[in-house]
């Protein structure tokens, strides 16, 4: 059962603008029309589990990009709007008791995306491993990827990758000398 981060980042630390605008990472050259590896990386996870800011992020991209099952935490949604539904579950509660279900369901290997999701899961030690692409720039101001954790979370370098001599790709492991309690 392995909780994943697969997220693109600023050199400072946001992973969207303050208005939640991500036109920022269209600006990276990609002359080859390379996904950097994301495609393999959802072959290897069950399903993803966003946030609402997430979900509503994706489905402005126009066409629905996710072909897993997806688990969209709200404690305020009850249901999705008809227009939207069958695209996303509904989950609410203890993220530890939601993560539970759903690898009882089958579902071991999951994809945690959207920034206030992530920090939750950092919050309860719930990410196994986090692959972090950082982009040349500073946006100054933004939603930032980590937010204050009530303790210190150890990781350990797996890999660095380099992408058109722009982008550097990093694979973190939680250590796992961490008195694991889940």
């Amino acid at each position: 059962m392995t909780n994943y981060v697969y997220i693109a980042t600023s050199l400072d630390g946001f992973i969207a603008t303050s208005d939640g605008e991500l036109d920022w990472l269209e600006e990276i050259p990609n002359p080859e029309q390379s996904d950097y590896g994301y495609a393999e990386f959802m072959k290897s996870i069950d399903a993803i589990v966003i946030g609402r800011k997430t979900f509503d992020k994706v489905l402005s991209f126009g066409q629905w990009v996710y072909h897993k099952p997806v688990f969209l935490l709200s404690n305020s949604l009850t249901k999705l709007p008809e227009e939207n539904f069958g695209k996303a579950e509904i989950v609410s509660g203890d993220i530890k008791k939601i993560i539970n279900q759903l690898n009882q369901k089958g579902y071991t290997n999951l994809y945690i995306d959207g920034g206030r999701v992530i920090q939750s899961f950092l919050q309860e030690d719930l990410v196994d491993e986090m692959i972090i692409t950082r982009v040349p720039i500073l946006l100054g101001k933004g939603v930032p990827l980590f937010g204050t954790l009530e303790q210190h979370l150890k990781f350990r370098h797996k890999k660095t990758e380099i992408y058109n001599d722009t982008l550097v790709k990093s694979y973190y492991i939680r250590d796992t000398n961490r008195g694991d309690n889940r």
